[in-house]
C-alpha cells in the first residue's frame, strides 16, 4: 500500500520516477521496486521521499506494511486516504488505557450518537487505527464533505456506502463530486 501511495503522490505532484529518485538519492530500481509495493522503504528513505513530494511523512508512515486486497485495488481505495491533511482535534480530555489487544490503535475517540448502538453506545470510547485499508462492514472514521463520521463502511461494485447501525438515519452513498477521505478503521471499544 505504501508503494501505491507514494506512485499516486508522485504522479499527483506532476514529478517523474527519474526526477524522484535524483532529489532523494535513492536508486531508481530500488524506487521502482517500493512503487510496486515488491519493497517497503526504510524510514529514512520515507522520510527522504516525504520530503522530496513536500508532504507529511507520518500520515505515510500509517500504511507502512499494510496490503490491499483485489476489490481495494480495483476500486481505488488510495485515492481516499488523506496522505496530506491531519485529523484535528477540538478537546482533549485525558488520556485512556489502550489494551494489549489494540496494538495498533492511534487515537481513542468517544462517540457521540447513539447511531451505532447496539455495538457502540454513547459516550463509548472506540480505538482508531489510522489509514487502515477498509472492507466491507468495517466501522471508519471518514471525512466526507467536511464532516467527520463514524459509520459502517461498504464497497460494493465500486460505491461506497456509509450507514448506521440502528437504521435510524439513511444510508449515505459517497459519489465522486464528493470530499471523501478514510480517517481510519474502528478496532474496537
Amino acid at each position: 500500500m505504501i508503494g501505491d501511495m507514494i506512485a499516486k503522490i508522485r504522479k499527483e505532484k506532476g514529478m517523474t520516477k527519474t526526477e524522484l529518485a535524483k532529489i532523494t538519492g535513492i536508486n531508481i530500481g530500488h524506487l521502482t521496486h517500493i512503487e510496486k509495493g515488491e519493497r517497503n522503504p526504510s524510514h529514512k528513505a520515507l522520510k527522504n521521499i516525504c520530503q522530496a513530494l513536500n508532504i507529511p511523512y507520518q500520515q505515510l508512515m500509517y500504511t507502512y506494511d499494510k496490503q490491499l486486497n483485489e476489490d481495494q485495488e480495483t476500486y481505488n481505495y488510495v485515492g481516499n486516504i488523506a496522505y496530506d491533511k491531519v485529523l484535528a482535534v477540538d478537546n482533549i480530555n485525558s488520556f485512556i488505557s489502550c489494551p494489549s489487544s489494540m496494538p495498533s490503535a492511534s487515537l481513542a475517540v468517544r462517540i457521540n450518537d447513539s447511531y451505532l448502538e447496539p455495538k457502540f453506545s454513547k459516550g463509548d470510547y472506540v480505538f482508531v487505527e489510522f489509514n487502515s485499508p477498509l472492507v466491507t462492514g468495517d466501522i471508519a472514521i471518514v471525512c466526507l464533505n467536511g464532516e467527520v463520521l463514524i459509520r459502517k463502511y461498504s464497497n460494493k461494485e465500486g460505491k461506497i456506502s456509509l450507514s448506521v447501525l440502528n437504521k435510524s438515519l439513511p444510508k449515505i452513498t459517497v459519489s465522486k463530486k464528493d470530499e471523501f477521505y478514510i480517517i481510519g478503521k474502528v478496532l474496537g471499544k
